[in-house]
């Protein structure tokens, strides 16, 4: 079947987009901060051992992240004054309070990111898929005390129903369609639901697992797309996100290249450091006085 979800748009016939304070680029920080069932497999730096049970080498790998690398980011961010958005597995909040609490703290953003990445909606039927969505919403809020207004699935997998059922659960805003430098409106049953600017190139999974980056050739990558869009957004403005694993850039070699990646972007005068429900409200504000 075709595509229904959206209407086809080019970027060069669109009304220029202006973001706050006259930045021409948004940028939004994405933890991806996530919770692994012991018994299934995960996101893994040896392939060859996830159908072990447990598997070891990938556990501790993963389990890095949030004991040491979370804490590292959490103090890069702060140098620059970066405001997160989260993307948070609502099991994080039973296992790992005091990470949750450090974003609650900061005044991060927190998106629903499902119950767990051991299960992804693709695949569920509808009434588990609903209760899945409701359930990561109202645990993510009962611990933050803010219900998500964005979504990003786990594995960015969805059912063909997902964006309705995410717009039924007052969900604002999907990260999942990575197919555009500018928010743009889906189509759902009811109500509405928009399209945040989310990465597939400028995530450390595929960077790192998929291609083998150095921490050199992050930082550099990080630096031209920012250098394109900066360009690019003066004409009209445009989203940059940085997708993020504690336990693939909260490792110390990578975390070195990360630090001066944001230092250089943070660096320019016309970029605006956001979260993701920021950059909607001034994308929707603009597009409501058109």
């Amino acid at each position: 079947m075709d595509n229904t979800r959206y209407d086809y748009s080019a970027i060069v016939e669109r009304p220029p987009l202006r973001w706050p304070n006259s930045a021409r680029v948004a940028v939004w920080v994405i933890l991806n901060v996530e919770h692994f069932h012991i018994d299934r497999p995960g996101t893994a730096i040896r392939p060859a051992s996830v159908n072990q049970v447990p598997d070891v080498y990938n556990i501790g790998w993963r389990d890095y992240g949030l004991r040491v690398g979370f804490w590292r980011l959490t103090q890069i961010l702060d140098k620059y004054g970066v405001r997160a958005t989260v993307a948070l597995n609502a099991e994080v909040c039973d296992r790992y309070p005091a990470v949750v609490q450090a974003g609650v703290q900061r005044g991060w953003e927190f998106m629903g990111h499902g119950l767990t990445n051991s299960r992804p909606l693709y695949g569920m039927e509808e009434p588990e898929e609903r209760e899945t969505i409701e359930r990561t919403l109202e645990r993510i809020a009962a611990a933050t005390g803010q219900r998500p207004r964005g979504w990003l699935g786990p594995s960015l997998a969805e059912t063909l129903r997902t964006p309705d059922l995410l717009a039924a659960a007052g969900v604002e805003y999907v990260a999942d369609w990575c197919a555009d430098d500018q928010p743009f409106p889906l189509h759902v049953q009811g109500g509405t639901l928009y399209s945040v600017p989310y990465t597939i190139e400028l995530n450390d999974i595929p960077m790192v697992l998929q291609h083998h980056y150095s921490g050199e050739q992050m930082y550099a990558a990080i630096r031209d797309q920012f250098d394109v869009l900066y360009h690019e957004g003066a004409q009209s403005g445009r989203v940059m996100a940085i997708a993020l694993h504690p336990f693939i850039t909260g490792v110390p070699y990578r975390a070195k290249h990360f630090d001066q990646a944001l230092g250089y972007v943070a660096g320019h005068r016309h970029v605006w450091l956001a979260t993701g429900a920021e950059i909607l409200d001034a994308y929707k504000a603009q597009a409501a006085a058109r």
